[in-house]
């Protein structure tokens, strides 16, 4: 995940979160319950304590991210689209602190996975995932916190990614496949280029899903689509059936992507009350 991050769609400010995403497109939006009773957890923010978790492996994720696993002492289950405050304290006193969503499914019991970029220009935590951080490490961990931007598994869902934003959706897609969920989902991954795509041998679609892959700068050759920005006619077919089969909408990336990406949604008619973004700036 891009550091820092602006949690507009999780934590306690999950209802204007949503109004801050879709607000800006023209259209007020209902406000949702926070976190509807029986399908997405609450915020335990407030019931959990900074515990400290190793370090278990760090591994490249694509060409620009690394995907550092940790087993935590305490372990609290969280619904997939949560995220976790990680924080790092220097010898001398000195802190600092980022959110970043779990990669990982729920029944990986004991452990997260987060997948960080790298920073252009540098980032005190994502410098230090990137370039110290090692097996058998130790790092404050306080979480799953949010509960807006989250998927229980029980409804169709689209899921629509631009680079790092793929990473709560990878929750998503993993939680599915872990316990043989039969709802349908289908997945829009945007990137760069097939270098920055994250978790590219996991994007085959399995039964019940339908993935769609779009570069913006450049593509392998034989790629079946116009290689550039998300546009109304790429998104066209899954909106459709979003639209047709009253899906639950997930957008997740830079404040550029998730913004435009609402507005090829809604102008498709997908009604703004069922999609949920979370935006990273």
């Amino acid at each position: 995940m891009t550091e820092p991050v602006v949690r507009l769609a999780s934590g306690a400010s999950g209802a204007s979160g949503e109004l801050g995403a879709l607000g800006a497109l023209g259209q007020d939006p209902p406000l949702p319950a926070f976190a509807a009773p029986g399908r997405a957890a609450p915020s335990l923010r407030g019931k959990v304590d900074w515990q400290d978790a190793t370090v278990v492996s760090v591994r490249p994720e694509g060409a620009r991210a690394v995907t550092v696993r940790l087993a935590l002492p305490v372990w609290h289950a969280h619904v997939p689209g949560q995220h976790y405050m990680l924080r790092l304290t220097a010898a001398d006193g000195y802190t600092a602190q980022r959110h970043y969503s779990v990669a990982s499914p729920p029944d990986d019991t004991g452990h997260i996975e987060l997948t960080v970029d790298r920073v252009e220009g540098g980032g005190e935590v994502s410098g230090h995932l990137h370039d110290v951080a090692r097996p058998g490490d130790t790092m404050a961990v306080r979480g799953p916190l949010g509960g807006f931007f989250a998927w229980p598994g029980d409804r169709p869902v689209l899921l629509i990614g631009g680079g790092s934003g793929m990473v709560p959706l990878m929750a998503m897609i993993r939680h599915r496949r872990r316990r043989g969920l039969a709802v349908p989902m289908r997945v829009v991954a945007c990137a760069r280029t097939p270098e920055d795509l994250v978790y590219a041998a996991e994007l085959a679609p399995l039964a019940g899903e339908r993935h769609t892959i779009l570069y913006s700068r450049s593509a392998p050759e034989g790629y079946p689509h116009p290689v550039g920005r998300l546009t109304a006619a790429s998104l066209a077919p899954d909106a459709a059936e979003a639209l047709a089969g009253d899906y639950e909408v997930f957008v997740c990336g830079s404040t550029g992507f998730a913004e435009h990406a609402g507005r090829l949604l809604t102008a498709a008619g997908v009604p703004t009350s069922r999609i949920r973004v979370e935006r990273f700036g």
